[in-house]
C-alpha cells in the first residue's frame, strides 16, 4: 500500500509539474501581448491552499482574463498551438462573450488542457462578478520559483463556492478546497459577507460552508456560522445535497430537479428571476448546433433555445 502511494505522489507530482511549465509559456504569452491574466485552482490552488503542488489533482489549466482581451489572447496562443475547441463565427462569438465565460483549447500536448475564462459562471446563472474588480484585489505570490497573480482569499472562497454550486457540490475535494482556504488563509469574513450578499449568493455561501462542517469536520469561526444560522433554508438545502452525494447520483444538470435546486440556492427572488428568464432566452452553443441560421436571422436562436427546452421538459422520464 505505501509503494502504491508513493507511485501515485510521484506519478502526480511529475504531472503536476509538467502543467507548471505550460502555464508559465501560457502567462509568459499573454502578457507579452499586454493581457493581465490571473491563474484560477490548479497549481495556484495546490501551493497557496494545500501547501505543496503535488497535494491537489488538477487535469487542466483555467486562465481568467478581462472579456475585452479574449479575442487577443487567442490570437496570442494561436502561437503556442493552441486551438478552441468548438470554433464560433463572429456572430457567434460575439454572442458567446456576452453570454458564456469560458473557450476550452486543445494543444499538441492534449485536448481541453487549457480554459480561458472571461467570468466565473455563464451569464444565465445571474452571479455578476466583476472581473475588474477580482483584478484590482488580486495579489503577487510565489508558484515555484516565479510570482504569479492569485485572487484574493475572499474572491477565491467566492468564486470556488459558486463554482462547487454550479455542480451541485457533486465532488467532495470541491468542499475540501472551500475547507482548505478556511484554515489556511487569513479571510476577510466581514469583506466576504458584504460581497455575498452584492452578489446574492450569501445562500450558496452558506451551504458549501455547512456540507465542509458536517462532511469535512471544518472548524469555522462565529462569522462564517452566521450564514446558516441566519438563513432557516439553508440547513433543508445542505441535507438533501448530503443524500444525492450519499446515493452517488449526481444532479443531471439538464433536469428539472437540477434547476430547481438553482433556484433554492438564491436568497433573492430578483436573482431567480433572472436565472429562470437568462435560462429561457439565451442561446448558446447548443441550439447553434443544431441548425445554421444566417446573420439576420440570429435573433431566431431565441426560439430554438425554448423550443429546446420545451422538447426536454415533454421527454418521457425514464
Amino acid at each position: 500500500m505505501f509503494e502504491q502511494l508513493r507511485s501515485r505522489y510521484e506519478s502526480n507530482t511529475r504531472k503536476n509539474l509538467k502543467f507548471v511549465t505550460e502555464l508559465f509559456r501560457i502567462l509568459d504569452c499573454l502578457e507579452a501581448h499586454g493581457i493581465p491574466a490571473i491563474p484560477l485552482k490548479g497549481p495556484v490552488l495546490a501551493e497557496t491552499v494545500y501547501g505543496e503542488l503535488a497535494l491537489r489533482d488538477f487535469s487542466d489549466l483555467d486562465v481568467l482574463v478581462h472579456s475585452r482581451d479574449v479575442v487577443r489572447a487567442k490570437e496570442a496562443l494561436q502561437g503556442l498551438d493552441y486551438s478552441v475547441s468548438t470554433p464560433l463565427s463572429e456572430t457567434e462569438e460575439r454572442a458567446y462573450l456576452g453570454a458564456g465565460y469560458e473557450y476550452t483549447f486543445d494543444s499538441p500536448a492534449g485536448r481541453n488542457l487549457l480554459e480561458l475564462q472571461w467570468n466565473i459562471v455563464p451569464r444565465f446563472y445571474a452571479v455578476a462578478f466583476d472581473v475588474d474588480d477580482l483584478f484590482s484585489r488580486a495579489a503577487s505570490f510565489p508558484l515555484c520559483g516565479r510570482r504569479v497573480r492569485a485572487l484574493s482569499p475572499e474572491d477565491l472562497l467566492l468564486t470556488l463556492t459558486v463554482h462547487a454550486a454550479k455542480h451541485a457540490w457533486a465532488r467532495l475535494h470541491w468542499l475540501r478546497d472551500i475547507a482548505g482556504v478556511v484554515d489556511t488563509q487569513q479571510v476577510d469574513w466581514h469583506g466576504l459577507t458584504r460581497r455575498a450578499w452584492e452578489l446574492g449568493v450569501a445562500r450558496i455561501v452558506g451551504v458549501s460552508l455547512l456540507l465542509a462542517h458536517r462532511l469535512l469536520a471544518l472548524e469555522v469561526p462565529e462569522a462564517a456560522e452566521r450564514f446558516w444560522s441566519r438563513d432557516p433554508e439553508i440547513p433543508g438545502i445542505a441535507k438533501s445535497i448530503e443524500q444525492v452525494l450519499s446515493d452517488t447520483e449526481p444532479y443531471n444538470v439538464e433536469s428539472f430537479a437540477y434547476f430547481r435546486l438553482m433556484l433554492r440556492l438564491r436568497e433573492r427572488p430578483v436573482d431567480r428571476a433572472r436565472f429562470l428568464l437568462r435560462l429561457a432566452w439565451t442561446p448558446g452553443p447548443g441550439e447553434w448546433a443544431v441548425i445554421r441560421l444566417p446573420g439576420p436571422l440570429f435573433p431566431l436562436y431565441r426560439a430554438v433555445r425554448v423550443l429546446r427546452l420545451a422538447g426536454k421538459a415533454l421527454r418521457p422520464r425514464s
